[in-house]
């Protein structure tokens, strides 16, 4: 009887010592598993951090380029000799930058109609390219007013910066954050258009280097923006992933406003 105990007593002692070792596993293993998971969450926030610091770091560029540009001469005289051998070597105007700064935003809304997949939800861009469309507007009207740059050509002081330039940059940018990942080769579209526009407004002689550079910087900031805007506007407005839906989407510049309007069912 007393060795029967014993026998008893030692296989309790055996089952408790193995049910600790398989708990102390378990707990090893859920601190694992939160450690890896604290540890992904991590590596995401500073990858997030790094992209967000990278998508900034361009356009920051391009603009305290052209602010610099006011400030120093030498630069300034850049500027007019690139001029002065463009009007040497074409004498002809040219119009159709006029039109091309708005093929990026025809193409982020009409894609949909040939069944390419947007990153964001109709509505979603909606509110991205609303949103950019007012802070780019705003900084580049009241940038002309307060510096009153004169154009190349003479026409007016409201050289400094390129609104076209900030408009197609800014479309193109929208454009290629949209579509990268079904094909970089929109993105790449979107950007050739917006570097001819660029390229026209400073060969129409209606826009300095320095003009046409901080114009594309405010143009891309302006979409980055956007984006970091578009949670709130999200929330707010309550919006759907995916939904049909009809879009208004503004132009303004110092000569003209417009309005654009795309439905999709």
């Amino acid at each position: 009887m007393e060795n029967g105990r014993k026998v008893l007593l030692l296989g309790v002692f055996i089952i408790l010592l193995m049910a600790n070792n398989t708990t102390a596993q378990s707990i090893e293993q859920a601190v694992s598993i939160q450690d890896s998971v604290i540890t992904k969450k991590t590596v995401k926030s500073k990858k997030q951090q790094t992209d967000i610091a990278l998508s900034f770091a361009v356009p920051s560029a391009l603009i305290t380029y052209g602010i610099v540009t006011r400030f120093t001469p030498h630069l300034q005289q850049f500027d007019h000799n690139l001029d002065l051998k463009i009007a040497q070597k074409i004498d002809r105007k040219y119009t159709f930058d006029d039109y091309i700064q708005y093929v990026p935003y025809a193409a982020i809304f009409g894609l949909d109609l040939c069944k390419v997949r947007a990153k964001h939800s109709f509505v979603e861009r909606t509110l991205v390219v609303g949103t950019a469309v007012i802070i780019m507007s705003a900084s580049v009207n009241a940038t002309k007013y307060l510096t009153k740059i004169e154009r190349p050509d003479h026409s007016n002081y409201l050289s400094f910066p390129s609104g076209h330039t900030a408009t197609v940059f800014l479309g193109a940018h929208i454009l290629f954050r949209e579509y990268k990942d079904v094909s970089p080769w929109i993105g790449v579209t979107g950007y050739v258009t917006a570097l001819t526009t660029g390229s026209m407004r400073m060969i129409n002689r209606k826009h300095w280097f320095s003009d046409v550079l901080i114009g594309a910087g405010i143009g891309i900031l302006s979409a980055e923006l956007s984006y970091l805007m578009l949670p709130v506007w999200s929330k707010w407005f309550k919006v759907k992933s995916r939904q049909n839906a009809v879009v208004i989407t503004p132009s303004v510049s110092v000569n003209h406003f417009g309005i654009g309007l795309l439905c999709v069912f």
